[in-house]
């Protein structure tokens, strides 16, 4: 079974990749939208039609949820959301997200046996920032991974999958792992509760457990994210463990910037972080015009 988000879009992805990496590049000098039209090789017209369909707004509008100030505005508000959060709880929203998504992490034993008598099975989809690899077991989803074009791209990704689970049987299963596209997208509905099942360390566990408390269209820091589980001088570690983070949008380590508001860096590329922020912030701002 094919994943609901065509090819076509996953080809628009890497089309705005390239002008986004582009504003990453520039994002002092506000490029214009004749200068992201002829880096990707387009004219302003169709650059512009390609994307709004897979932004649902301007270029022009989105670079400018992607300026500094805003980061660092957002930054404030997630401080804000993180801080809360640490006096009465997961607020409402927060709440919310985890009902849908709970995360389980091995136990010690479990660790240590590399997930034997574990089958995961796997399968590659497409969507609107570029191409997943979806890994699922009995009890739950143990990777979403972003994959680069190519065969030979999708055969490293299983290699360290498989080098990451030793012990584990791997079935080629897309039928199993389409029904996890639904919801695996920013802002998609819920429809039954998603179960995570975590190969990692107690302190990893804690800070992936932490990420799930950042609702969609609020940013935390390092920082906050290191008191919020009371180890407030472990930016560092912290940082360590969002950047080894092995399910992508579910666990949203995207969500975490530098103290100073900047973008820091993205295990699947800071072009990719920078897309799913724009794309949020102008998701929320869309459903703010709505209403």
């Amino acid at each position: 079974m094919e994943s609901t988000v065509s090819q076509e879009q996953t080809t628009d992805y890497q089309r705005v990749a390239r002008a986004i990496a582009y504003i990453q590049q520039h994002r002092f000098e506000q490029p214009n939208l004749d200068q992201l039209a002829a880096h990707v090789g387009l004219s302003p017209y169709h650059f512009q039609r390609l994307f709004v369909r897979w932004a649902g707004v301007t270029p022009k509008r989105f670079i400018s949820f992607l300026t500094v100030e805003h980061a660092k505005s957002l930054l404030r508000q997630g401080d804000s959301l993180m801080n809360a959060s640490l006096t009465v709880g997961l607020s409402g929203t927060s709440r919310l997200h985890d009902q849908f998504i709970t995360l389980e992490g091995m136990t010690p034993g479990e660790y240590k046996r590399l997930g034997a008598d574990l089958t995961i099975r796997y399968g590659f989809h497409a969507c609107q920032f570029g191409e997943v690899l979806i890994l699922k077991t009995q009890r739950g989803i143990c990777g979403v991974r972003f994959v680069e074009p190519g065969l030979a791209a999708k055969e490293q990704a299983l290699m360290m999958v498989r080098a990451e689970w030793p012990l584990s049987e791997f079935e080629y299963d897309p039928e199993a792992t389409q029904e996890v596209m639904t919801q695996l997208f920013p802002g998609a509905e819920a429809h039954a509760p998603l179960q995570l099942l975590l190969r990692g360390t107690q302190f990893q566990i804690k800070v992936w457990q932490a990420l799930l408390s950042i609702p969609e269209g609020s940013v935390s820091s390092y920082q906050a994210i290191a008191r919020s589980i009371g180890q407030e001088k472990a930016s560092r570690p912290v940082g360590s463990a969002i950047g080894a983070n092995p399910v992508a949008l579910l666990i949203p380590c995207h969500r975490v910037l530098r103290g100073t508001g900047e973008l820091g860096g993205y295990r699947w590329g800071v072009a990719r972080k920078m897309a799913l922020l724009g794309w949020e912030a102008s998701r929320g701002a869309r459903m703010q015009d709505v209403s």
